[in-house]
């Protein structure tokens, strides 16, 4: 029997949290347009399932063939948008903390949505999901526990894909993805198992409220230009560099050379472009080995922890030659060229001023460029 009271109550009440979210702009993260753009798709997206459930469950058990339709209809778009939304958060996830989706993990995405659409397109014909009898009352099929297990292994799969990444970069510790995923586990184990009670739209309401919570929370540490981390973040790391034990961390200061001349030539909307370049580079190139940290105008700062090589040289490398085929690539009228001095750190509870060591060794890098390079030094 389904309890419309409990279902409106928790359907009115995500509505109202979504609706607050869309309308004080908590979606929108500044230098991060394109995850700001799939979270408010997502929230309007979870608005109109919250209302789509509501109305749905209204007309259960109502007489007529439109209400019939309506049912049909309605649940097929309720599982729809379990199925959607359910990649999209996933997608966002991975996408947010390691700036690419590999191939191996679309197929996995594309292989349940195939499965999903197959077995709702075959539901209109021969009910195998749910179906709707003569009273007009929905009905679980025996193909449901088939939704129950895509959604169980999309979250495991967010969770696992999460503390994975979270061990090679502590910087995760802003985006707890566990803290938001955790209403929408509660609430599809619960509904899964009580039927006649509707917990999944407020799960999502609740789990979207804690997304936008930990992505603006982490916003306070991103430089709102170029989308990697800020000197709050920095002055974290200091502050823990007393903190570590028996633990290698590689620090790399990199400058860019001539980048004086780009604001003079081409503007200094081409000078922030190059920037937000450059920075893009650097977090292909680290992914989720380290973090990048824009220090002041264009230098930044590349730190990995608990690094295993012996030296700089394979990051070093690998950063000179990813700017070296954005060169090749961009079209621009310019060149990107840094500077790059870095040192490998062991600590042993010590502090150690780590910014001012790497700063010497990019400048000592600086000097040699300009030597073979003097038209580039501007500074002359």
């Amino acid at each position: 029997m389904i309890n419309l009271t409990s279902i409106f109550g928790t359907d009115f009440a995500g509505v109202f949290l979504l609706l607050i979210i869309i309308l004080t702009k908590g979606w929108s993260l500044p230098a991060r347009k394109k995850e700001s753009h799939i979270l408010l798709c997502l929230t309007i997206a979870t608005v109109f399932y919250c209302a789509g459930d509501a109305f749905v469950s209204l007309c259960d058990g109502r007489p007529g063939q439109l209400i019939r339709v309506i049912c049909i209809i309605g649940n097929t778009y309720l599982y729809i948008y379990n199925l959607l939304v359910g990649l999209g958060i996933i997608y966002l996830v991975v996408n947010h903390i390691d700036q690419t989706i590999p191939r191996l993990q679309i197929l996995f995405f594309v292989t349940i949505s195939a499965v999903e659409v197959v077995l709702l397109t075959m539901n209109f014909f021969r009910p195998i999901v749910f179906h709707i009898d003569s009273s007009n009352v929905y009905h679980r099929d025996s193909f449901y526990p088939i939704f129950l297990l895509a959604g169980a292994l999309l979250i495991i799969y967010g969770y696992s894909y999460y503390f994975i990444s979270k061990i090679k970069s502590p910087a995760l510790r802003y985006f707890p993805v566990w803290q938001f995923l955790t209403p929408i586990v509660i609430a599809m184990i619960i509904q899964g198992l009580v039927y006649g009670v509707s917990l999944q739209p407020i799960g999502y309401a609740i789990a979207f409220a804690g997304l936008v919570i930990c992505l603006q929370n982490e916003c306070i540490y991103i430089d709102k230009l170029t989308g990697v981390y800020n000197r709050y973040e920095l002055d974290n790391f200091r502050k823990a560099l007393s903190r570590l034990r028996r633990e290698k961390v590689a620090a790399l200061m990199l400058d860019l050379n001539g980048f004086k001349a780009i604001n003079d030539n081409y503007s200094h909307a081409e000078g922030d472009a190059a920037l937000c370049a450059f920075a893009d580079i650097l977090v292909k190139v680290i992914r989720n080995e380290g973090i990048v940290i824009r220090f002041a105008g264009d230098e930044f700062i590349v730190i990995i922890r608990r690094f295993k090589d012996d030296n700089i040289d394979r990051v070093r490398k690998k950063i000179l030659d990813a700017v070296e085929e954005y060169n090749e690539t961009s079209g621009k009228p310019y060149k990107l060229s840094a500077a790059v001095g870095g040192e490998i750190f062991s600590h042993t509870g010590e502090q150690e001023d780590v910014v001012a060591k790497i700063d010497y060794l990019m400048y000592k890098d600086k000097q040699d460029y300009y030597k073979t390079h003097p038209q580039a030094d501007r500074r002359r």
